[in-house]
C-alpha cells in the first residue's frame, strides 16, 4: 500500500458501545452535566474563560465496520477504492465527546481603543481535535468608530457559521439555538476551509442600511511557510445582516494552493503537509459562496434555508517519494490511468456542485424546542470520464426535540433519514464515503440513526 501523508479524518469510525469504559465514562459525564448547578464564566480582571461540552450518543443501520480494505486512506486515491467483503454489517452504536474552552482578553486602554486577543482549543473525545491545529489564538484591536483588526490562528466564516455552536459571538446568540445543532453534513461539506494560522482579519463597524445592521468584514491567511512555488494564498469576504425579525450571512471563500478538499472543517496550509513537496507539484484551488437566511414568522416559529456552490480546480496525482511505500500528494477527482492533453498521466479534472439546506425551528415554551432539516448534496458537472462520485447524492432528513434544563444545559434526542442518490462512490462534496452518516455509499445507499445528547455552556 502507498504511504499515506498525513490526513485529518472528516469521518471518524463507528465506535462499540458493548461494553466500553469510555461509553460509561462519556454517560458519566452527561448526568454529571445534567446534575451540576449553573456555573457562570470565570472571569478574572481582563481575561474570561467560557466554553462548552457536549455529549452524544447514536444508534445507526446500515454501518459496514472497516468496510474499506485499505483502512485510513482518503477518498481520492484509487487504492482506497476497494471493499473488503465480509466485514461486519448492520446496526451500530456510536458515541462522540467533544470540548472546547475559550480564553478571552479584552483590556480598554482609552480613546474608544480596545484590546482583545482568544485562545481556545476542542478536545475530541479526550484527545485534540486536530493535531498541530489550534482553533483560536489570536490578538487584535478594536475602535467603536474604525471597527476591529485581528492577527493570528482563527476560524473561517465559512464554517463556524453553519457549525454549532456557532463560533461567532457578534449578535449574541446562534444560528440555531435551543439545544438542537446544525448537521455536519451541511456545515462540514463542500469546497471551504475552516482553520486558518496566519490570518489577518478586518471587520468594520456596523452600517445601518435596508432597516437592519451590516457587519462586513475580510480575511487574508498565507498559509504555512515554506512554500515559494505554489504560495498557498487564502481570501474570505463575509457580510452578516442583523434585522428585527431576520438574519442573513454570506460567505464567500476563494483558495489557492490548499490542500485539495471536499471538508468545510479542512485547515488551509499548503498543497501537502511536507513544503518539500512544492517544486514537484502544480498548482490548485477551490472556493465556495454561501448563503443563509433564518426568518422570525412568529414568536414561536422560525424558518431557515442555505444555498453553498461549491468550486474546485482538481489536482493531478503525483508520487512525491520514491518507492513502493512513497508518499504521494493530496489529489482531487483524478482520472486515474488516463492522460492530459500534454501526456501526463493520472490528470485532476475541475468540478462544481450545489448543495441546499432547509430547515424549520418551534418553540413550544421557553424549555421546549423541536426542529426539522434537510440538507441536500447534490450532484458535480465536471469533464472527468472517470466515475468518482460526481453521479451521487446525499439527502439527510432530520428531527429533533430540545429540552432547555437552564441557561447552562440543554438535552436532546433526535432522529434522521440519509439517502444517497445511489450506491457507489459518495458525492464530489464529502469527504469520504462514509462522511455525516457512518454509512458507507458503496455498502449501502440508505439508513437511518436515532441519538440523545446534551451540550453545557459556560
Amino acid at each position: 500500500m502507498p504511504y499515506s501523508t498525513f490526513q485529518t479524518s472528516p469521518s471518524p469510525q463507528p465506535r462499540s458501545l458493548r461494553p466500553s469504559r469510555l461509553a460509561v465514562a462519556l454517560w458519566a459525564a452527561g448526568v454529571t452535566l445534567l446534575a451540576a448547578p449553573p456555573a457562570l464564566a470565570v472571569d478574572f480582571g481582563p481575561f474570561s474563560l467560557t466554553g462548552f461540552a457536549k455529549v452524544e450518543f447514536n444508534r445507526t443501520t446500515n454501518v459496514c465496520e472497516d468496510c474499506q480494505r485499505e483502512a485510513g486512506e482518503v477518498r481520492h486515491r484509487v487504492w482506497a477504492d476497494d471493499i473488503a467483503y465480509g466485514k461486519p454489517f448492520g446496526t451500530r452504536e456510536t458515541h462522540v465527546s467533544l470540548f472546547q474552552p475559550y480564553l478571552g482578553f479584552k483590556q480598554d486602554v482609552g480613546r474608544g481603543w480596545q484590546a482583545f486577543g482568544l485562545l481556545s482549543q476542542r478536545l475530541r473525545d479526550g484527545k485534540v481535535d486536530l493535531d498541530g491545529w489550534l482553533y483560536e489564538r489570536n490578538l487584535g484591536v478594536a475602535h467603536e468608530d474604525w471597527g476591529r483588526l485581528t492577527v493570528g490562528a482563527m476560524t473561517t466564516r465559512g464554517w463556524s457559521v453553519p457549525d454549532f455552536p456557532y463560533s461567532f459571538k457578534a449578535m449574541g446568540s446562534d444560528f440555531w439555538g435551543g439545544g438542537i445543532g446544525s448537521s455536519t453534513a451541511w456545515s462540514d461539506a463542500g469546497a471551504g476551509y475552516g482553520l486558518l494560522s496566519r490570518a489577518v482579519r478586518y471587520m468594520s463597524r456596523p452600517v445601518e442600511f435596508l432597516g437592519g445592521d451590516w457587519l462586513l468584514e475580510a480575511t487574508y491567511d498565507m498559509g504555512k511557510s515554506g512554500w515559494t512555488q505554489n504560495k498557498p494564498e487564502f481570501i474570505e469576504l463575509y457580510a452578516k445582516y442583523i434585522g428585527r425579525d431576520m438574519l442573513v450571512d454570506v460567505v464567500v471563500q476563494s483558495a489557492k494552493n490548499g490542500e485539495p478538499v471536499a471538508w468545510g472543517k479542512a485547515p488551509f496550509g499548503g498543497l501537502t503537509p511536507f513544503s518539500e513537496d512544492d517544486k514537484l507539484l502544480g498548482s490548485s484551488s477551490q472556493g465556495m459562496a454561501l448563503l443563509m437566511v433564518r426568518r422570525m414568522i412568529s414568536e414561536k416559529l422560525e424558518l431557515s434555508g442555505g444555498i453553498r456552490f461549491n468550486r474546485w480546480s482538481g489536482a493531478y496525482a503525483v508520487q512525491t517519494t520514491a518507492g513502493a511505500q512513497g508518499r504521494w500528494n493530496n489529489m482531487f477527482n483524478v482520472n486515474w490511468g488516463g492522460v492530459d492533453a500534454n501526456g501526463v498521466p493520472n490528470p485532476g479534472y475541475s468540478a462544481k456542485s450545489t448543495d441546499v439546506m432547509l430547515g424549520a425551528r418551534y418553540r413550544y415554551n421557553d424549555k421546549i424546542t423541536a426542529g426539522v432539516g434537510l440538507v441536500h448534496l447534490g450532484k458535480a458537472s465536471t469533464a472527468n470520464p472517470s466515475e468518482r462520485g460526481q453521479s451521487n447524492t446525499l439527502t439527510v432528513g432530520s428531527a429533533s426535540v430540545g429540552y432547555t434544563v437552564n441557561k447552562y444545559v440543554q438535552v436532546y434526542g433526535s432522529a434522521s433519514v440519509f439517502q444517497y442518490g445511489r450506491k457507489g462512490q459518495a458525492p464530489l462534496s464529502m469527504p469520504s464515503h462514509s462522511a455525516f452518516t457512518n454509512i458507507d455509499s458503496r455498502v449501502a445507499d440508505r439508513g437511518n440513526s436515532i441519538g440523545v445528547g446534551a451540550n453545557f455552556n459556560f
